[in-house]
C-alpha cells in the first residue's frame, strides 16, 4: 500500500487527487496540506508539509498547489526521502535540478507539465511534426483562475518543437511587426516558438499547435474538459515514482 499526502488538497485539483486516490485499491490518502483546510472524514489535514511529515510516514507527496508554495513544499519533502509528484507549474528547470539535487538518496522527483495522456500524445506529435515544418506556434486555452502564463504544457511542447527543428529558425514576422502600444501580439517567444496565453471562463485546459509550410497547415489540438482527465496520470505518477531516483520529467516516461 502507498501512503499518500495531497498538498493542495482543498483546491478543485486536489480535490480530484484525494478522489482518485481514495478509490484505487494500491494507495491511501494519509493525509493533506492546506493552511485553511481542516479535518477531512479518513485523514487529518495540515496547514503545512512539514507538520504534515513530523506526523504521519508518507511515501509519496503529490503537489498541486502554486508557483509560489511548490518549491517549499518540495525542499521540506525530498531531503526526508519522500519520494514527489509534481502538478504545479511556474518552476524553472534549474529549479527542479536544485531540488532534485537536495533530496536525499534513493528519493525522486517527478514533475509532469501535463498529466493527461491526449496532451502527452500531442506532445509527441509535436515533436515528431516539428522536423518537416518551419513555422510552428503554440496556442494554449485555460481557465481564468490559473496562476501562471504561459502553461507548463505549452513551454515543454514549444521546447520539444525546438530541439526536433534545430537548427531550422522560424523565418515569419515576429515583435518587430507589432504596433506600437499592441506589445506582445506576436506572443511569447519560448526558445524560438511564439507561445499565446487565452483566459477565460468556461475553458478547463486546451492547447493548439499550428504547423505551417508552403501551401499547408497542420493543426493538433487536445481538450480537457473535467479535471479528472488528468487522474489516470496521476496515479500512474504515483505508481511509478517509486521505482525511480533523482528529477524526471514528463508522463511519457512512464508510459508504454
Amino acid at each position: 500500500m502507498i501512503n499518500v499526502a495531497v498538498a493542495g488538497c482543498g483546491g478543485r485539483m486536489g480535490t480530484a487527487v484525494v478522489d482518485a486516490v481514495s478509490a484505487a485499491d494500491d494507495m491511501v490518502v494519509v493525509c493533506g496540506i492546506d493552511p485553511n483546510g481542516s479535518a477531512r472524514d479518513g485523514f487529518p489535514v495540515f496547514a503545512t508539509v512539514a507538520e504534515a511529515l513530523d506526523a504521519v510516514d508518507a511515501d509519496v507527496l503529490v503537489d498541486f498547489t502554486q508557483p509560489a508554495v511548490v518549491a517549499g513544499n518540495l525542499a521540506e519533502a525530498l531531503p526526508r526521502g519522500v519520494d514527489c509528484v509534481v502538478g504545479t507549474t511556474g518552476l524553472p528547470t534549474e529549479t527542479l535540478e536544485a531540488l532534485a539535487a537536495g533530496a536525499a538518496a534513493g528519493a525522486a522527483l517527478f514533475y509532469a507539465p501535463n498529466f493527461t495522456t491526449g496532451a502527452v500524445l500531442m506532445m509527441e506529435f509535436a515533436k515528431a511534426a516539428a522536423p518537416y515544418f518551419p513555422e510552428a506556434e503554440v496556442i494554449e486555452f485555460h481557465h481564468c483562475n490559473k496562476k501562471d502564463a504561459p502553461s507548463g504544457t505549452a513551454v515543454r511542447t514549444a521546447q520539444l518543437i525546438a530541439e526536433a527543428r534545430s537548427p531550422r529558425v522560424s523565418e515569419a514576422p515576429g515583435r518587430e511587426t507589432e504596433m506600437p502600444g499592441a506589445e506582445g501580439a506576436r506572443g511569447a517567444l519560448v526558445d524560438g516558438v511564439p507561445v499565446h496565453a487565452v483566459r477565460s471562463m468556461g475553458y478547463v485546459a486546451s492547447q493548439e499547435v499550428i504547423f505551417g509550410s508552403l501551401g499547408q497547415t497542420l493543426t493538433l489540438r487536445h481538450d480537457s474538459w473535467d479535471r479528472t482527465s488528468y487522474m489516470p496520470g496521476v496515479l500512474l505518477g504515483i505508481r511509478s515514482v517509486g521505482e525511480r531516483e533523482g528529477l524526471i520529467v514528463g508522463l511519457e516516461t512512464f508510459m508504454d
